[in-house]
């Protein structure tokens, strides 16, 4: 943990103490741990939650071409090759958008 999330963790433990604390008896009182056994956990919790969130990229955004390449063939070998191909009017305009209703 950097110290702009301890930072972060520390205000938003002073500026909510009460809230943690009844949330700490709640969770004591239902799962039936003393509120020291449960402390830690909701720590943890609480560090997850408050702590600022990267922004994930996508694949697509970060990747070289060759690494969307290589991606792209172990997503195409992943797939079994023995399923059923579809038939031609499966994939033809006619069945896609044929005016008969169901």
């Amino acid at each position: 943990m950097n110290n702009l999330s301890k930072e972060l963790l520390r205000n938003f433990e002073s500026a909510h103490k009460e809230d943690i604390e009844t949330i700490t008896q709640v969770l004591a009182r239902i799962t039936t741990k003393s509120p020291d056994e449960i402390k830690p956990h909701l720590d943890a919790m609480l560090e997850r939650l408050v702590q600022p969130q990267q922004v994930q990229r996508s694949l697509y955004e970060t990747a070289t071409p060759e690494e969307l390449a290589q991606v792209f063939r172990e997503w195409a070998e992943s797939h079994d090759r023995n399923s059923p191909l579809l038939s031609d009017y499966a994939v033809s305009r006619e069945s896609m958008y044929s005016d008969e209703e169901l």
